[in-house]
């Protein structure tokens, strides 16, 4: 009889649905159409007018149109999101990670409607959604916090009183939101007044919420995640942690799994702490506890992200496990299949988040057209993107474009392949932190599984540091190509025309000479040095392979408008011939009159 009731419970419990809308964009839609589609759903993508060519409006059954480029008006818009739900007979939300994902307001909207919201229910949300309230009810669950205050009280006054109560230095943190906004680290007092006036402002536009919590700021730790899956029926999982240690400006640039610091007995320890977490507010879905941890093995409770990460190919790669398929499975209310012994864990994954910025103009974000993109041929690496050659990367959204993953039997087995398969991977049009995602992969200290969050901080000039001979290399290729040209094979010119040519590569201004040899090579003296031999072999579509003291390498190149695009070396350039002077318009005695700004935004 109690096998029957059980049975009856679970039905009673099922919330099947046929079609999926997808409420976000990019990479994230993309992957989410992937496990969607495996499993049978129909599928429906929302777009804004900025994206109305977007892969994932491609790719899906039906695409529906929200509103402007702007988020307000459209990925954070939930009545139109809402309305393309209910035009296109969509049953079922996915809201992806970022824009609405933990928004409570919209998980309880889509409840109203009638739709199935694929995540937790609104009241986790809501609990999780606050810090200072999810931080008291994690203490009382028993989970380790890190001493704070998190009143209601946020006068400067109290808020003064308390930080010298705590001990300095103190964090500052926005009590909603995340992604780094709101959060401020005060070394002491006299800062103090400063940065939490900033922070204030920085939430209250971000979040709509000035309201902040002080912490005891831990020196360099690691940045431990666990991620845990739970359905509606009381079983709750957790699929071990990631490493989410290097960040710039807190945010995460790399994510490994398993953690270089976590033992088999501390994992169990953290696994055990966000269980504990899931069980006290009755959590639904997929969702991670986040942690510090110190060179003790002490570990504190930072807050719980009530939705998937951007993080969570490495736990894919490491378990097996799809966990966007758990989400949508849980979602329809069926049991978790997977017992906590079930749970395997297989080599070692790392991920890179590849951002359309700047790093050599303080990591400002970029946007304009892909001219080309091009991956490497090979199984060894995972690439989560909705990228194309000739595809708009926009102003308005988050500055990640596409994640890197490799997997490998050990740590140093997956870096060696990321790294392989980062450098082979050909951007061109758009900056991008490809280079200093290198920089960092090779770095000693993340070799050796030492970084911390202080990792970028402690080593940033080493990593966005120039390489003199590189850089003199690649301006020697440049020059070559630039003589070459760049679509077409070498000309056959006399052996003896010496061509001068003035150009810029990355900003940087060169004056060479080119000479073509007798063999078709070219000898190049750059800025009056001694002459280098640059051999050229055009392979077609914009492909060559360059060989320079007896080494063969590939390089792609390609026009786009003035600017001579090269990839060469594991590394984007943008080069502009500057050998003609600019065309003179006599009837111009000045500049436009218009300030332009580095960097596309808003005054608000």
């Amino acid at each position: 009889m109690s096998q029957v009731k059980t049975t009856m419970d679970n039905n009673i419990k099922r919330t099947p649905f046929h079609t999926l809308l997808i409420a976000n964009r990019g990479e994230i839609a993309m992957r989410i159409l992937r496990s969607a589609k495996a499993m049978g759903l129909r599928t429906v993508a929302v777009y804004s007018s900025a994206d109305a060519d977007a892969p994932h409006v491609r790719h899906a059954d039906r695409a529906m149109h929200i509103g402007p480029a702007e988020p307000a008006q459209s990925y954070l818009n939930i009545d139109a999101i809402l309305a393309a739900a209910q035009a296109s007979g969509a049953d079922a939300v996915h809201p992806g990670y970022g824009f609405l994902a933990e928004n409570a307001a919209f998980a309880q909207r889509c409840r109203d409607a009638g739709l199935v919201f694929v995540g937790p229910s609104p009241e986790s949300i809501r609990a999780m959604g606050d810090k200072a309230a999810a931080k008291r009810l994690m203490q009382t669950a028993g989970v380790p916090c890190i001493p704070g205050y998190q009143g209601e009280d946020q006068t400067t006054a109290t808020l003064l009183r308390e930080a010298e109560a705590i001990g300095w230095p103190v964090m500052i943190k926005a009590v909603a939101g995340g992604g780094g906004r709101g959060m401020r680290l005060v070394e002491g007092p006299q800062q103090f007044a400063t940065l939490l006036q900033s922070a204030q402002s920085e939430a209250l536009h971000a979040f709509g919420d000035a309201t902040v919590l002080l912490e005891r700021a831990v020196r360099a730790p690691r940045h431990i995640e666990i991620q845990v899956m739970a359905d509606r029926h009381g079983h709750a999982i957790h699929l071990g942690e990631r490493d989410c240690s290097v960040q710039r400006r807190h945010q995460k640039i790399i994510e490994e799994a398993p953690s270089p610091a976590v033992s088999p007995e501390l994992r169990q320890r953290m696994g055990e702490a966000a269980l504990q977490a899931v069980r006290a507010i009755g959590y639904e879905g997929a969702g991670t506890l986040e942690f510090l941890l110190d060179g003790n093995g002490d570990f504190w409770f930072m807050e719980m992200n009530t939705r998937l990460q951007v993080e969570h190919p490495v736990t894919e790669a490491l378990t097996g496990l799809d966990l966007v398929a758990l989400q949508l499975r849980i979602a329809a209310g069926e049991p978790l299949a997977l017992r906590q012994e079930d749970v395997r864990f297989e080599g070692h994954a790392i991920e890179v988040r590849l951002c359309a910025e700047s790093p050599s103009q303080g990591f400002v974000p970029q946007s304009g057209t892909m001219d080309l993109w091009q991956l490497p041929e090979s199984p060894l690496l995972r690439v989560e993107h909705a990228l194309a050659s000739g595809a708009q990367v926009p102003p308005h959204y988050d500055s990640m474009i596409a994640k890197l993953v490799a997997h490998g039997a050990t740590r140093d087995e997956a870096r060696q392949r990321l790294l392989a398969g980062l450098a082979d991977t050909v951007e061109l049009g758009v900056a991008t932190n490809q280079h200093f995602l290198l920089r960092c992969l090779a770095h000693p200290v993340f070799a050796a599984g030492d970084a911390t969050t202080a990792f970028i901080a402690q080593h940033q000039d080493e990593l966005l540091a120039e390489d003199a001979g590189q850089q003199a290399q690649a301006a020697a290729v440049a020059a070559a190509l630039l003589q070459a040209g760049t679509d077409r094979p070498p000309s056959p010119l006399a052996h003896t025309l010496m061509a001068p040519l003035r150009f810029e590569i990355d900003g940087q201004a060169h004056a060479a000479s080119v000479q073509r040899l007798p063999d078709g090579s070219y000898a190049v003296a750059l800025d009056s040095a001694e002459p280098v031999e640059i051999g050229l072999r055009f392979m077609g579509h914009g492909q060559w392979q360059v060989q320079r003291q007896g080494v063969q390498s590939p390089l792609r190149a390609l026009r786009s408008g003035e600017r001579l695009l090269m990839h060469w070396a594991g590394r984007a350039y943008e080069v502009r011939d500057t050998s003609l002077p600019p065309p003179h318009d006599p009837g111009a005695h000045g500049g436009d009159g218009l300030l332009r700004a580095a960097m596309s935004g808003r005054v608000t």
